[in-house]
């Protein structure tokens, strides 16, 4: 998998994108994260080694990375902005909401945008373990399929067949 990591991290510079390396390869997810994804892939561990930043050139969608998943970002949205703001919608309907919570602890959201209109991708953890989904408002928990796995999801963003800006 590394060698598609770096094959993306040189397409995405390459591309306009700002990407920022992780230089020690050390990846310390906060305690909160890892003890409600008990099974994050090994692929995505591996690319948060590899990869402290990665945002398109518009800075209209970037990848979630260590910082974001650990509240260090400097951006306005929290890693799982998109399941609070389905949270705020289902107001004071506890079963909606335990719902809303039990689709997000299957589904860790890796990419957020902001181009068109809100949407994500996020990988399944307990359905198609692995697979990539995509969400978007306003029912950001009604995905599609977009890739079998990371490395198809990467590969999928260099030929252009899934588009950022």
């Amino acid at each position: 998998m590394n060698d598609k990591i770096n094959e993306f991290m040189i397409w995405a510079e390459d591309n306009g994108w700002t990407i920022t390396t992780n230089q020690d390869h050390q990846l310390h997810l906060a305690g909160s994260l890892l003890s409600r994804y008990k099974e994050i892939p090994n692929d995505y561990l591996e690319f948060l080694s590899v990869v402290k930043r990665c945002i398109t050139p518009d800075e209209k969608t970037w990848f979630l990375c260590e910082d974001e998943y650990n509240n260090r970002s400097d951006t306005d949205f929290k890693w799982n902005e998109f399941e609070m703001l389905s949270l705020e919608a289902a107001m004071d309907d506890e079963k909606w909401k335990s719902e809303i919570t039990a689709w997000w602890n299957s589904y860790l959201p890796i990419v957020m945008s902001v181009d068109g209109g809100y949407s994500f991708y996020a990988i399944d953890l307990t359905n198609d373990i692995g697979a990539i989904v995509r969400g978007y408002e306003p029912e950001f928990e009604e995905v599609d399929k977009a890739a079998h796995n990371l490395e198809e999801f990467l590969e999928l963003i260099m030929s252009n067949s899934i588009e950022f800006q």
